[in-house]
């Protein structure tokens, strides 16, 4: 006798069995194109990659086959074959506005003026030279915080491109930084053994791999692979194994750092695997980014309490010590070496320090309530600013819109006032009054640019 999920499971056997042909075949290439949704929507690359290529063929197959579909004329067939459509028509063109976004184009322009300054600035690299300029290093940051600064909007194809190109970057600026930094007694004189000519040699041919990887990984050589490069650091690895060092200290130790060089290579050299296996880019599970969460998550705490208390000033003291130790929790956050993660560390810095200096100007100004003093009409003036900065600030540590948001427009008319209120100021010669204007013009600018930095949309 057969349990009740026994029939059900005969039930729809049945059901499949007596399925219409056409309805089956649609179902199938239905699966076939939910297998690859993954590797579209996590699609990073631009139109002209031969993985764009291979989903758009794939892709397109499947709608010729969903075409040659025969419905006989049925309208629950023509239904399922139109969903079958719809289905793989949205999944083309979704790969084509990922290879096609805005911001993915402004990844790949940045990256371009990247290969400019390596083809330009690298050129000793090539023949194992280590003469860099200031130009590059400074063209380089710059190259990685605009790339840091790009929006993606959570989209897991721009995060990626994202990642992928800074990546490559990061470990371009790695490598030269590594060669230059080192100060090696090295090499040693080919007089204290024979096998310190072989492991010279070697060096050498490592410095070469070292501007070869560096062309590599930055796309402006089109006569290496990753895989030729590798087999060629392998048998430097090879060759040095292979060597009789004699129990000479100086020696082995000499060969274990040509050895270290030569893994740090290989090490780069595995970006390229990692970039389509690797889930790096997602960084909301990112150690670093959690401990930076939890921080802004109290910050927030605070902030909503004084924002909302009756009493501030009771709450000011045991505030600020709370927030400068949320400052400390954040200096020890570990970046990674991670320009996402610096910046999402610098930005949490600024948050909470903003808090830090609203609670400052508040207890001055409640200060000055509680002690009145002679000033002068100028004094009088940058206080009375100070005390409108004090409350424009607090509606900014509250707004949480855009730039196109009629409150931004508003908050920014408001300090760009207090500003030309502080131009008009005439010190009249008086040091204090000229210190005290100065440091409010420095309030301003700081509250204009957290705004900014409030609305810019950016996230890692």
């Amino acid at each position: 006798m057969l349990t009740g999920s026994a029939c059900e499971t005969e039930h729809r056997s049945m059901d499949m069995g007596n399925q219409h042909p056409s309805i089956s075949r649609l179902q199938e290439i239905q699966r076939e194109v939910k297998s690859i949704e993954p590797q579209v929507v996590g699609f990073s690359g631009l139109a002209d990659d031969k993985n764009y290529k291979r989903l758009e063929r794939i892709l397109t197959k499947q709608l010729f086959e969903i075409d040659s579909v025969d419905t006989e004329g049925k309208g629950d067939i023509q239904q399922a074959r139109k969903r079958a459509a719809q289905e793989t028509e949205g999944l083309l063109k979704e790969l084509e506005q990922n290879a096609n976004h805005p911001h993915r184009i402004e990844i790949q322009n940045i990256f371009k003026e990247a290969q400019a300054l390596v083809k330009e600035k690298i050129v000793p690299f090539y023949s194992g030279g280590n003469c860099v300029t200031d130009e590059f290093e400074e063209g380089i940051q710059d190259i990685i915080l605009r790339l840091t600064h790009v929006k993606t909007g959570g989209k897991i194809s721009l995060r990626k491109a994202r990642y992928h190109t800074l990546t490559k970057i990061c470990a371009v600026q790695e490598i030269i930084e590594d060669c230059m930094k080192k100060q090696p007694s090295l090499p040693l004189s080919e007089d204290v053994h024979p096998s310190v000519a072989k492991i010279n040699l070697v060096m050498c041919e490592v410095n070469k791999a070292r501007g070869t990887l560096i062309a590599l990984l930055m796309g402006v050589d089109s006569t290496e692979t990753c895989r030729h490069l590798s087999c060629v650091l392998s048998g430097l690895m090879a060759d040095l194994d292979a060597l009789d060092v004699c129990g000479r200290t100086e020696i082995r130790n000499y060969r274990r750092e040509v050895v270290e060089d030569i893994n740090k290579l290989l090490k780069y050299l595995d970006l390229e695997e990692e970039a389509d296996s690797t889930h790096a880019f997602d960084l909301g599970q990112n150690h670093s980014i959690l401990k930076i969460e939890k921080v802004l998550k109290r910050m927030r705490e605070i902030k909503n309490e004084l924002l909302q208390a009756q009493s501030p000033p009771e709450l000011y003291l045991s505030s600020k010590t709370e927030l400068q130790g949320l400052i400390g929790q954040l200096d020890e956050v570990s970046v990674e070496k991670n320009p996402c993660i610096r910046e999402a560390r610098r930005r949490a810095v600024i948050e909470v320090q903003t808090l830090i200096t609203y609670l400052d100007l508040k207890e001055a100004l409640e200060k000055r309530k509680l002690f009145p003093s002679e000033e002068n009409p100028p004094h009088k003036a940058v206080w009375d600013v100070l005390g409108n900065l004090s409350e424009i600030q607090g509606e900014v540590l509250s707004f949480g819109g855009n730039r196109t948001d009629k409150n931004y427009i508003r908050l920014e008319e408001l300090l760009t006032k207090q500003l030309l209120t502080l131009d008009a100021v005439d010190p009249q010669g008086e040091e204090k009054c000229k210190s005290a204007r100065k440091q409010a013009v420095k309030l301003a600018q700081n509250i204009l640019s957290y705004l900014d930095l409030k609305s810019d949309e950016w996230e890692y």
